[in-house]
């Protein structure tokens, strides 16, 4: 294994090890820099020894951090992606049930003739290099731009939910015989279950699950309820936060609470329509959201079952409140600090780490 680099792209203003404290109104949380030298962390994903996997995606490299040692290296073999735009290395993710198959699982935007695409795949990390790697999806139809490609990454009991975006065109939402716009699912090697909504409905892509979204980069189950959550960049203002339910219509392009560029209505300016479903809370004006999970340790009692969600224009932390399946209450934070936060997850210690742009790695616990 080799060590990266000291700087890839953007050089962080902290080193590693500075610290800080930062006031809450419900408590002192204590900041540490873990790594830097990244351009944009956009995924996290922890392997069970406690080391930490991290995604920067424009430029497509995929590391591993050893947060004993802050020592981060390169591992080797990860494909080629399509980095400009919203393209490049869009997601990792480590196997709930990594220690019986070893798989680490991935989603990318790659060059394909024709134009670019969503991929995912799976390969087994050996010896700092990824091995046996699987292609198990690719996104169609193959657009030439290079915009909303999504994609999150959810694995639960033995199927894999992916979140893909329109690519810039909103026709493709509601269109069921593409994968854009959508949350799709399959088995975890890629096969499409013959139980998904439209698996037997002609014309239509099997491996829908939902539709009409806009660009989700936001997906993770609630481990209190088992709800799966979602949330999408709306257009000018209208981020949405939805529950996404087998087979549902979340709307995007025929309603919105946001508009177009230059203020004009989106379509017909409508909110609601009869079959579409309303999200459970939307942000106007607009965070750009990033990334997402559910809080479950012990370290931040105050904050358990809260959702965190990253905001590149919020160029924040954003804390909000769930009960019976709605946000009672939103807290923003580190808003003193101006980052975009790409990425956030809970580590096995109970600690929460974000990625942020400009690229720092940071490990938050009690102060």
């Amino acid at each position: 294994m080799r060590l990266l680099p000291l700087v890839l792209a953007i050089v962080a203003h902290d080193s590693v090890g500075t610290t800080w404290i930062y006031d809450t109104p419900d408590g002192r949380v204590r900041v540490e820099v873990v790594a830097t030298g990244l351009a944009a962390p956009v995924s996290l994903s922890f392997l069970p020894d406690g080391r930490l996997l991290i995604a920067d995606r424009p430029v497509g490299v995929l590391s591993v951090l050893d947060l004993g040692t802050r020592t981060r290296t390169l591992i080797d073999s990860v494909p080629p992606v399509h980095g400009k735009v919203d393209g490049g290395l869009l997601e990792v993710l480590v196997s709930p049930d990594y220690a019986r198959t070893r798989w680490i699982y991935l989603a990318s935007a790659i060059e394909v003739p024709g134009g670019n695409t969503t991929v995912v795949e799976r390969a087994h990390l050996v010896d700092g290099h990824l091995a046996g790697r699987e292609r198990l999806f690719t996104a169609r139809p193959v657009i030439p731009n290079s915009n909303e490609f999504g994609a999150r990454l959810v694995l639960d009991q033995g199927f894999l939910y992916v979140s893909l975006g329109q690519r810039n065109l909103p026709e493709n939402a509601q269109n069921l015989g593409s994968d854009l716009g959508k949350i799709i699912r399959l088995f975890e090697d890629g096969r499409v279950p013959r139980s998904n909504p439209l698996a037997h409905t002609r014309g239509a892509r099997p491996e829908i699950w939902s539709y009409g979204h806009r660009n989700p980069v936001g997906l993770a189950f609630d481990p209190a309820t088992g709800a799966l959550w979602e949330h999408e960049h709306g257009p000018q203002g209208g981020d949405e936060i939805n529950i996404i339910q087998r087979g549902r219509n979340y709307g995007w392009p025929v309603i919105t609470y946001g508009v177009e560029y230059g203020g004009k209505p989106v379509g017909e300016g409508l909110t609601h329509h009869a079959g579409m479903e309303q999200p459970v809370f939307y942000f106007n004006p607009d965070i750009a959201p990033s990334g997402l999970m559910f809080y479950t340790g012990d370290w931040f009692a105050h904050w358990k079952g809260s959702m965190f969600i990253g905001a590149l224009v919020g160029r924040c932390l954003d804390r909000l409140v769930v009960e019976n399946g709605r946000v009672m209450h939103e807290e923003r934070l580190f808003e003193d600090r101006h980052w975009k936060v790409r990425a956030v997850q809970q580590g096995p210690d109970g600690a929460i780490y974000m990625g942020v742009d400009g690229g720092m790695i940071l490990r938050l616990t009690p102060g």
